[in-house]
């Protein structure tokens, strides 16, 4: 009887994958593996850690744990897998179940058989037809000659002023690796703030902080022309008429499924041009799966597909790929929930599950908690946490979880991704039985507590009101009492400035006289983290105002411009 023929396409992560479980699981198997690229296995998501020296071993991005670099040898001895790369598969032949391959350093070409194909093909960077896009100098962040080319710039030092074209994951990551090897950078966005998975006033915190390490920040900006001499790129005019010099500009605004391969094959594709496949990760041809950035997955609270580019995806798809091929179609993927997260110098920044933005384009009536809070106990080295909650208004159900800090971030986006898959309401996390010790966290966790903001502004016991809206009704003329309970040293440190009044939390209830006599008139309270502030809101509600709103987070959260 003859071996089974797997074939896989692809090997950067999901291909590898699929190809040495598929292996494991059937160890008779004849398992192939092609990759265009001369790598193999390669850690992308390290690469702008790579270009920006925080190791200098480039086999790092090729080696597994123990050091073994990850090539065609390590495939064939360690996994069973026969691994090719400079191999460009270049058509499907679905009746007769054939790949055609070409070398693409020798031409050579040839043709292998299957009997399950899986497609691993991954994405491609945009490029935008913008004027002067092929100059010398304009590059982009998806290969590893890419990487190679970056690290080399920076280790040579003729660059000194750099352009990261668009705001995002990539871009953020490229900027902080740029600006910390000593070039001037500025980074061009044509929507109005950073990182679109944070709403925007959490995203403008991280900006700010950017902002803070050097870096300029044009949002609401667009690149209108790459400018140049003698073919090598010398400048990026912006869509508002600007002109900022560099000699290097990094185009990362996002990437689309590689799915060419698989349209002239006649599989289908879905809306956003991936390839389009079941919950078995089958595609439209029962002999040909396909997993990681080329194809659409479900979006595990929308229901609806969704392109999901992330490694660790990738690979948790390729896993049910190698399990449905050898043990029949019986595994399912369940979809994304579209956590992220990233460093950003100082500060990590993430998200999981969905937006205020974009539960409400969903149709969801929501409601929202913003907790400034530290991570740990002051005795412990606390570091700062700014988060959003985001639930159905109706059910409490949490919907979607963003952090920001230079706190343990990864560990409050983990605790919520976890609550948002299994659709926890506030009122379970509220009660959620989580590990403590002073070197780890506080008594109640910051995500704890966010759940509780929440679950008192459902409740009716808290009003709050986001900084934004602070900010929109003072710039439309509005003039609600501003109320800061801080103490005084806490004051001058820093502050507002927009006309707010000073009155400590414990001296409040002896200094009604300096508030509005008029119960009904609008009161903002707020203090450093908005704990007091919410204090403060119960105070003067049980002794008669009315119409009493805590700003959440405090001043901590304030992404605007504060006097020092």
């Amino acid at each position: 009887m003859n071996s089974r023929k797997i074939v896989v396409i692809g090997g950067s992560a999901a291909g590898p994958k699929a190809a040495a479980r598929s292996k494991r699981l059937d160890a008779g198997a004849d398992v192939l593996l092609l990759q265009k690229a001369p790598e193999l296995s390669m850690a992308s998501c390290g690469y702008p850690y790579y270009i920006g020296g925080n190791f200098d071993e480039r086999d790092a991005l090729l080696a597994t744990p123990t050091g073994v670099v990850r090539d065609e040898g390590f495939f064939a001895a360690a996994k069973g897998v026969n691994a090719k790369v400079n191999t460009e598969v270049t058509a499907i032949d679905r009746r007769n179940k054939t790949v055609a391959c070409t070398d693409v350093i020798t031409g050579e070409k040839s043709t292998v058989e299957y009997d399950k194909l899986v497609l691993c093909t991954g994405a491609t960077p945009r490029r935008p037809p913008i004027p002067g896009i092929d100059l010398e100098g304009v590059r982009s962040l998806s290969e590893m000659r890419d990487a190679d080319k970056l690290r080399a710039l920076v280790d040579s030092g003729e660059v000194k002023n750099a352009v990261i074209v668009g705001g995002g994951l990539i871009g953020i990551e490229v900027c902080e690796a740029l600006s910390e090897s000593g070039m001037n950078v500025n980074v061009v966005e044509m929507l109005s703030q950073l990182l679109m998975f944070l709403d925007w006033e959490i995203a403008k915190l991280v900006e700010k902080h950017v902002a803070t390490k050097g870096v300029t920040v044009h949002t609401d900006n667009g690149v209108a022309e790459f400018l140049g001499e003698n073919g090598k790129l010398t400048g990026v005019k912006l869509n508002d008429g600007s002109v900022v010099p560099c000699e290097l500009a990094v185009v990362a605004i996002g990437v689309v499924p590689n799915a060419k391969l698989a349209a002239d094959a006649g599989l289908e594709l879905g809306d956003f041009g991936g390839v389009a496949v079941d919950e078995f990760m089958r595609t439209s041809d029962p002999d040909i799966y396909a997993a990681g950035d080329c194809v659409e997955i479900n979006h595990r609270i929308t229901g609806k597909k969704t392109f999901a580019p992330y490694g660790d995806l990738a690979n948790l798809e390729a896993r049910v790929v190698a399990d449905n091929i050898a043990r029949g179609d019986k595994h399912k993927f369940p979809g994304t929930i579209n956590s992220g997260i990233c460093k950003v110098f100082d500060l990590s920044a993430g998200a999981t599950g969905l937006s205020e933005q974009r539960a409400k384009a969903e149709g969801y009536e929501v409601v929202t908690a913003t907790n400034a809070s530290p991570d740990k106990p002051g005795f412990m080295g606390a570091k700062l946490l700014v988060s959003k909650m985001v639930a159905d208004a109706k059910t409490g159900r949490v919907l979607g979880f963003q952090c920001v800090g230079p706190g343990e971030v990864n560990r409050q986006l983990a605790e919520a991704a976890m609550a948002v898959m299994n659709g926890n309401t506030i009122y379970e996390i509220g009660m959620a039985d989580l590990p403590y010790a002073p070197p780890f966290s506080l008594a109640i966790d910051h995500f704890i507590t966010t759940s509780h903001i929440l679950d008192n502004k459902m409740a009716g016991q808290m009003s709050g009101i986001s900084n934004a809206e602070v900010k929109e009704k003072l710039d439309a003329g509005e003039k609600p009492f501003i109320l800061d309970v801080r103490a005084p040293n806490e004051f001058e440190e820093m502050r507002l400035g927009v006309g707010e009044k000073l009155i400590p939390l414990g001296k409040l209830r002896n200094s009604f006289d300096q508030l509005p006599q008029d119960k009904d008139a609008e009161i903002i309270t707020f203090c450093k983290i908005s704990m007091r502030g919410y204090e403060a809101q119960r105070v003067l509600e049980a002794n008669g105002w009315t119409n009493v709103k805590v700003m959440e987070g405090g001043i901590m959260a304030w992404p605007f411009k504060i006097e020092m």
